[in-house]
């Protein structure tokens, strides 16, 4: 393998980069990105005061095979003196809130909080987890995470509690996103064990073997929920750019938008606005439909699939205020569909990371998400909704929800168009369908990134890394 390209710079084409410069089977990756920086939807401000606030993800779960993978990464970038953890023992990991019927209340935790009538629920959680044990298994190949919580823990729990994590998740309808693609863990705990609860408990099927560096073994020992870094989550991408710089086998390319891809006889040909690049291989982590429009009419099927991945814009707004102002403590709140639609829900930043407050005077930091499936709701059409609208209706949500009076001393809002791809029903059957394709025309093209296997930071990585290893044949 001489040339590897690696079509779009966000943390999955990084990832990729870093996978495959880190192999002698390969002589040359080029990493092509249309806009003029790296790093995709991980995005901070790091205001000369010393405060940051994100505009995409902000805190890096540190569990599972994939988590322990991104931390044995950022083991090797030299990053371990900027983690900035959260353990489970954190007020922002015990204290999250749902926002209903006009008031705030704390989720349930705990044998006491699952024993005990908790608004807006009208019975014990409990009764919900003894019900689902004796619930039979589905038997479709897919269903909408609503049918499926519906189903196995009722009505009223699928409405407001999975309602709600699928907003501040996916930015998504839980009426129309699968579950088997969403939450896979779930959908195949029911699947090998008939219990959603059992398959917890005793293991859903295997998962990847990824052994646990320093960092993990030290984020199990402190027990992290989450975790970010002292300059915001951004860094992680400008190390792995300086890395891949500094290998000398990556030529990183930005303002270099793909045109149209190609096969030749022996490889692909790419055209960029200013020539042609030559590759034995793509490995593409650009968003689906991008993909589509610059791939050949000879992959009509391919491109059909691809057209078929829809995705959601989410309004961003960073706010902060003059001293502490939350009349509560945790990570945040969200709200179902049910009560508004405009607004996702509300983080509250500088609960789960004071250490990106300004080191001068006490603020409070928070985040208004808006849209997403709803994005009509916040303000009217693309076209139409302006940033002042925006901030105007995040103001009134922290005013509402929070009974905040004052007037913010710092905004921020970004619109990030198209930012989450939505696994709608049936989503790993096209998903499956693309890759029999490009395997049964023997096409040298490996799909990475949130478009197919899963939107976290760590699932993006982590495609990246599984990419890199087919290609080559090995672990790298």
């Amino acid at each position: 393998m001489k040339t590897v390209a690696v079509l779009g710079g966000g943390i999955a084409g990084l990832a990729a980069s870093y996978y495959l410069c880190r192999s002698p089977q390969v002589t040359k990756v080029i990493l092509l990105e249309s806009s003029s920086r790296v790093g995709g939807w991980l995005s901070s401000t790091r205001r000369p005061d010393g405060a940051v606030f994100e505009h995409g993800p902000r805190g890096i779960r540190p569990a599972g095979a994939v988590g322990r993978n991104t931390l044995n990464m950022v083991d090797d970038l030299g990053l371990q003196d900027e983690i900035v953890p959260v353990s489970y023992s954190h007020v922002a990991s015990k204290n999250r809130y749902l926002y209903v019927n006009k008031k705030l209340h704390k989720m349930p935790s705990g044998i006491r909080g699952l024993l005990q009538t908790v608004p807006p629920f009208s019975r014990p959680l409990l009764f919900n987890l003894v019900k689902e044990i004796l619930v039979k298994k589905g038997q479709e190949d897919d269903e909408t995470i609503h049918s499926f919580f519906c189903r196995r823990l009722g009505k009223e729990f699928a409405d407001i509690a999975v309602d709600s994590l699928c907003r501040g998740v996916f930015a998504g309808d839980c009426r129309k996103l699968s579950v088997r693609s969403c939450f896979p863990l779930l959908y195949n705990a029911e699947q090998r064990r008939g219990s959603v609860l059992l398959g917890m408990m005793l293991g859903s099927g295997p998962s990847p073997v990824v052994p646990p560096g320093p960092l993990a073994l030290r984020s199990v020992k402190e027990s992290w929920a989450q975790w970010s870094l002292r300059r915001g989550v951004e860094s992680l991408p400008e190390s792995i750019a300086e890395l891949l710089q500094r290998s000398g086998k990556v030529e990183l390319h930005t303002d270099a938008p793909v045109k149209e891809i190609h096969p030749s006889a022996s490889d692909w040909k790419i055209r960029l606005e200013d020539g042609l690049i030559s590759a034995d291989h793509i490995i593409s982590a650009l968003p689906a439909k991008a993909l589509s429009s610059v791939l050949p009419s000879s992959c009509l099927p391919l491109t059909q699939r691809l057209m078929e991945i829809e995705t959601v814009t989410v309004a961003v707004v960073n706010l902060e205020y003059e001293g502490s102002v939350l009349p509560v403590e945790g990570f945040g709140h969200l709200l179902p569909s049910s009560e508004d639609q405009a607004v996702l829900g509300v983080v509250y930043d500088s609960v789960a990371f004071p250490q990106h407050n300004r080191p001068t005077g006490e603020t409070t930091r928070l985040t208004v998400m808006m849209g997403g499936a709803w994005f009509h709701r916040a303000g009217g059409s693309l076209g139409a909704v302006t940033q002042g609208d925006l901030l105007s209706r995040a103001t009134e949500a922290v005013r509402d929800h929070l009974d905040v009076t004052a007037a913010p001393i710092w905004s921020h809002v970004e619109i990030q168009k198209d930012c989450i791809p939505q696994y709608y029903e049936g989503h790993a059957q096209r998903v499956e369908s693309m890759r029999n394709f490009i395997k049964k025309e023997n096409l040298p093209l490996s799909l990475i990134g949130s478009s197919y296997d899963g939107v976290s930071v760590n699932d993006v990585i982590f495609s990246g890394r599984t990419a890199a290893e087919e290609l080559l044949g090995a672990q790298v």
